[in-house]
């Protein structure tokens, strides 16, 4: 199974994670305007990773006959749901300028809390799960 366009999507919900963060550090207030943008863009990447991996990566392993990895994939995506409801939470708090501008601390802790499940959970699917995909 060819996944090179999930690790593309990888990079680019990293890149965005790494661009977030280098806002952050430059002042939240004053880059409110380029962090809500920022948020916005990393979310349609995440949403549409998430909606191929649902309509196509996890039937696929489902459908294989290989029960291991139908059961790693079954297990992959239970995983992601409650990372997918607290990411969706904080796109949805932090997409405007103004709710960013008005809780600085605010937001940088729960991009702390939320981005770093998210790097770590995208981290591990590349490190433990795409190569046992890759190699059945």
């Amino acid at each position: 199974m060819n996944i090179d366009k999930y690790k593309h999507q990888h990079s680019a919900i990293l890149s965005s994670i790494g661009q977030l963060k280098q806002l952050t550090q430059a002042g939240i207030t004053a880059n409110a305007a380029a962090i809500a943008a920022q948020v916005i863009k990393m979310s349609s990447i995440v949403k549409l990773h998430l909606s191929i991996e649902d309509r196509f990566l996890y039937p696929a392993l489902q459908a294989a006959n290989n029960r291991q990895l139908a059961q790693l994939g079954q297990q992959y995506q239970h995983e992601m749901t409650h990372i997918a409801e607290a990411y969706g939470a904080f796109a949805r708090r932090w997409n405007d300028a103004g709710h960013v501008a008005a809780d600085p601390e605010g937001f940088r802790s729960s991009a702390n809390q939320v981005l770093k499940i998210l790097f770590e959970r995208m981290k591990r699917e590349d490190r433990d799960f795409y190569p046992v995909i890759e190699s059945a």
